[in-house]
C-alpha cells in the first residue's frame, strides 16, 4: 500500500500529520489560491513553506512531485479510490478540491463548464499577463529601457480588467450568487497587481467599482485572510 512516506518530497519536508493532505507553497497569487481554497473547504491540511530564496522548488525533491518547479503543488493521502494523489498547476488543483467537496463549483454540468472556463481565463490570461506587467513595470523598471513590452501588458492588463468588470456588472461573484474556484482564482492576483506590484493607478483599476466592490468582498472572507500568510 502506498502512503505519503513513499514520496521523495517527504524526506525533505517530512509531514508531522500524514493522514493530512500535504501542500508545498508560497504566498504569491497562485500559491494563495489553493491556500484559500482550502480554508474554505475547510480540509485538514499541512502546508510546508518553498522558498524561493534558497531555490527550494529546484530541489530534486521539488522536483520529483513538479517536474515545472513551480508552486503550488500537493499530496493528497486520500486521493481517488483511496491512493495519495500528488498534483501540481493551481487550477488543476483548485477543480480537483471542488469536486472532491462537492463544493465551490457549480453541481450541474452546464454550469460547472462556466466555473472552469472563467477558471481558465484566470490561468491563461489574467494570471500570465500580470505577471509579465508585473515583471516590467516592478522587477525590470530599471533594466529596460524601451517602453514597448511594459505598454503592451499595461494594454493587455486594462483589457482584461474591463472583462472582469463587465462580468461581474450585476453579479455579486463571477459565477452569479455564489462564491467558487474562478473567483478564489482570480482575487489574489487582483491583490498583487494594486499591491506588490504597484501597477492600480496604470491599469485603472480603482476606477472599476465593480471590481473594486467584489475585490473587497472576497478579501474580507475570514479564509481569504488567512490564506494570505499560508504558509507562515
Amino acid at each position: 500500500m502506498v502512503s505519503v512516506a513513499d514520496f521523495p518530497i517527504t524526506q525533505r519536508w517530512p509531514a508531522a500529520y500524514p493522514d493530512r493532505l500535504q501542500l508545498y507553497s508560497l504566498a504569491t497569487p497562485n500559491g494563495i489560491k489553493v491556500s484559500a481554497a482550502l480554508e474554505e473547504l475547510g480540509l485538514p491540511y499541512e502546508a510546508h513553506k518553498i522558498s524561493f530564496d534558497t531555490n527550494d522548488q529546484m530541489t530534486p525533491e521539488f522536483l520529483s512531485l513538479n517536474p515545472n518547479n513551480k508552486i503550488p503543488a500537493i499530496l493528497d493521502p486520500d486521493g481517488p479510490g483511496g491512493k495519495p494523489l500528488a498534483l501540481f498547476e493551481s487550477g488543476a488543483i483548485l477543480i480537483y478540491l471542488a469536486e472532491k467537496t462537492g463544493k465551490l463549483i457549480p453541481a450541474d454540468p452546464a454550469g460547472r463548464y462556466h466555473c472552469i472556463q472563467w477558471l481558465m481565463w484566470q490561468m491563461g490570461g489574467l494570471g500570465p499577463m500580470f505577471g509579465q506587467l508585473g515583471h516590467f513595470h516592478y522587477f525590470a523598471a530599471d533594466k529596460v529601457k524601451d517602453p514597448y513590452p511594459r505598454e503592451r501588458y499595461t494594454a493587455e492588463a486594462k483589457r482584461l480588467l474591463a472583462v472582469l468588470e463587465q462580468r461581474l456588472d450585476g453579479r455579486p461573484y463571477i459565477m452569479g450568487d455564489s462564491y467558487t474556484i474562478a473567483d478564489i482564482a482570480v482575487w489574489p492576483w487582483i491583490r498583487t497587481l494594486g499591491g506588490f506590484y504597484g501597477a492600480g493607478e496604470i491599469t485603472g483599476l480603482d476606477k472599476l467599482a465593480n471590481v473594486q466592490r467584489w475585490f473587497a468582498d472576497c478579501s474580507e472572507r475570514p479564509a481569504s485572510r488567512r490564506a494570505i500568510s499560508i504558509p507562515s
